[in-house]
């Protein structure tokens, strides 16, 4: 799908965003593609981030997922902007087991105030990669107060 952004600055107001969450910081994401409605958003296995039977939890999953689908909005929306969730369901397929996490989004209808976008989260290895979530999203754009 070919998505035509309406600010051209906006790799640099995504990145700029990204930035400033410190919560992505404190999870270890990094933002790895910024593209016109599509996000990648990667994030290590951390033993601090397991949940009790060793896999990584499902609140790291569905946080990098949710803000990859939000920066997959905000690439979208125009200058002066700013996106958040207002819905989200993902589904978790299975055990996240995998030094590496990313989160892929992708816009699949952007409006003028809603936008619906979906992410899918693989677990990384040197041997490739396996979904192990999956999360439908939409999201408001708003005027930057």
């Amino acid at each position: 799908m070919t998505h035509r952004p309406a600010n051209p600055d906006f790799e640099a107001v995504v990145r700029e965003s990204f930035a400033r969450q410190t919560f992505m910081a404190a999870l270890g994401a990094t933002l790895d593609a910024v593209a016109p409605g599509r996000i990648a958003i990667e994030a290590p296995f951390r033993a601090e981030h397991a949940q009790q039977n060793g896999f990584l939890h499902a609140g790291v999953l569905t946080s990098i997922a949710d803000s990859a689908c939000g920066y997959a909005a905000l690439t979208l929306a125009p200058a002066g902007y700013d996106v958040l969730a207002v819905e989200f369901k993902i589904n978790l397929l299975r055990p996240a087991v995998a030094p590496r996490f990313v989160a892929r989004a992708e816009v699949l209808r952007a409006g003028r105030t809603l936008t619906v976008a979906r992410a899918d989260v693989f677990g990384l290895r040197d041997e490739g990669e396996e979904l192990v979530a999956a999360m439908m999203s939409t999201v408001i754009a708003r005027p930057i107060p």
